[in-house]
């Protein structure tokens, strides 16, 4: 498929979380006295033909530079690249002209992102320069200083480091609801196992606040279950292999394990290839994250429960949208709030066909 037609893709599929009227606000429920809540489930066979659009705003200047680092080289960041280059390419439409750069370390360092922020700030080259915090302990400090130096910079893509951990960023866009996708996949898994069972989490990376997030969210439902037993969590880097390795050695050390939580897009793919390897499909229930086709097609195959998928193009796209307001000097507010709500919606093995066919399929 060429680039556009995956693009458009990803704008179908944000079209149909922005149906689904989920956003972070209604997504915080409180579990009370062990009482099952309700997953977000949409069930649909239409294409919808949808394309993000840019808002009113006019741009102050007809030229931006922008510097974008992500946590790491990996297919998740490939389709918020997808909504990023359509925001670029309808600006260049109405004469504003957008240069960026999207880069990204082969493996995960907080210390590589702050030595490619602080040389992306020594050129005085780049209007903004946005930031998917890699662990927000050592890396917010940087973000700071670069501020204090009068560097605009705001974080994006799938970690935020905010005012609740001393941060002077100016804006995050992305997915502010980690805890409660955590939350979201714990509960699904919990409730296919009847509350009660050994699970096991996969993590990711250490220090990462969207894969820390959500493994917090998970054992906050966990807790609520007695007769749920969290047996072992592991840190797998966001590592297909690693996490493979790791969930071989949960099934040779714990034989009963009933379920797998999976914090990141990696490790669904890993968890679900051991499972399988080790005819345990049926009596390992594994719910993890995103869209990896991999990870769809063990879906579709019953080897994994459930998905949830980040709308990754709305976050490529919004990202652009406000580069360009903070770089107009503009604060958030009426013009582009704080921090975005893009939605995640949890999927189930009967949307696995519409999801493969959608995103990896062959589109006239």
């Amino acid at each position: 498929m060429t680039f556009r037609t995956i693009s458009i893709l990803f704008a179908t599929l944000s079209f149909l979380f922005t149906l689904s009227g989920c956003d972070s606000k209604n997504k915080n429920v409180v579990i009370e006295e062990s009482q099952p809540i309700e997953s977000n489930i949409i069930a649909h066979d239409e294409q919808f033909h949808f394309q993000p659009t840019l808002d009113s705003y006019k741009p102050k200047k007809d030229y931006y530079n922008f510097y974008l680092t992500y946590k790491t080289a990996h297919p998740w960041w490939d389709a918020v690249a997808l909504g990023i280059e359509d925001a670029v390419k309808q600006f260049e439409q109405s004469g504003i002209f957008i240069a960026y750069d999207y880069l990204a370390p082969e493996k995960m360092s907080a210390y590589d992102q702050i030595e490619r922020i602080q040389k992306a700030a020594a050129t005085n080259t780049y209007d903004v320069i946005g930031v998917d915090v890699a662990d927000v302990e050592i890396v917010t400090p940087t973000i700071n200083k670069l501020i204090d130096h009068g560097q605009k910079v705001m974080t994006f893509s799938s970690s935020d480091s905010g005012k609740e951990n001393g941060c002077k960023r100016i804006a995050y866009v992305g997915n502010t609801h980690n805890y409660e996708d955590g939350k979201d996949l714990a509960q699904v898994l919990c409730e296919k196992l009847n509350y009660k069972g050994k699970v096991a989490l996969l993590i990711g990376n250490v220090g990462a606040p969207c894969h820390e997030d959500r493994a917090l969210g998970a054992k906050a439902v966990f807790s609520q279950y007695p007769e749920i037993e969290v047996v072992d969590e592991q840190y797998d880097e966001d590592d297909d292999v690693k996490a493979y390795i790791f969930t071989k050695e949960f099934i040779n050390k714990y034989p009963d394990l009933n379920g797998i939580i999976c914090c990141n897009m990696s490790n669904s793919v890993g968890a679900g290839r051991a499972v399988l390897e080790a005819g345990k499909s049926d009596e390992i229930v594994i719910t993890g994250m995103d869209h990896d086709k991999r990870a769809l097609e063990y879906l579709r195959d019953g080897v994994i429960y459930a998905l949830a998928l980040q709308d990754c193009y709305s976050i490529g796209f919004d990202t652009i949208t406000t580069a360009v307001k903070i770089a107009d000097g503009l604060l958030p507010g009426k013009d582009y709030p704080e921090m975005t709500e893009e939605n995640t919606q949890v999927f189930f093995q009967e949307q696995a066909e519409w999801l493969l066919r959608s995103l990896y399929g062959e589109i006239d």
